[in-house]
């Protein structure tokens, strides 16, 4: 039986990630995004209904978060729903449901009426600048008189 497991989200870091390594060595980062839940709205204020998604990155993914992203930053995440399992101190089990990161980039929320370039999240490279274009009424195509030579 065939399977697909594959979360694409964008929303906005919760609070400053925070960068940990495993007794191996290995960087891990757990941090949570705010993403609105499109369409729907909070009955008692009118507001878009929020989900607080939890999210874990490993290795170079982890290293990354924790150096470029903070607290309101947007954010976009690929991976894997993962579900825990574990038993507390009291004995209890305990579950938690979280996003394993495949890839995590810079997101923009300029539509929004936010400004991403001066949280650094909205970084365009000059090299990338919006393209001109000139058009001096000349045509720079020849005309060709007669389709019979054209080898289609």
């Amino acid at each position: 039986m065939a399977s697909f497991n594959k979360v694409i989200l964008m929303g906005n870091m919760t609070a400053d990630p925070e960068l940990k390594q495993t007794t191996s060595g290995i960087s891990v980062c757990s941090f949570t995004i705010a993403v609105n839940r499109r369409g729907a709205k909070n009955t008692e204020n009118g507001q878009p209904t929020v989900d607080f998604i939890d999210i874990v990155a490993w290795r170079q993914s982890a290293e990354f978060v924790s150096r470029y992203f903070k607290k309101g930053n947007p954010i976009l995440v690929c991976g894997q729903l993962q579900k825990r399992a574990w038993t507390d101190n009291q004995g209890q089990k305990r579950y938690a449901v979280e996003v394993v990161a495949d890839e995590v980039t810079f997101a923009s929320n300029a539509g929004q009426g936010a400004a991403p370039a001066a949280s650094g999240a909205g970084y365009t490279p000059d090299a990338y600048g919006a393209p001109s274009y000139t058009n001096a009424g000349e045509s720079t195509f020849e005309e060709i008189p007669n389709d019979d030579s054209l080898p289609f």
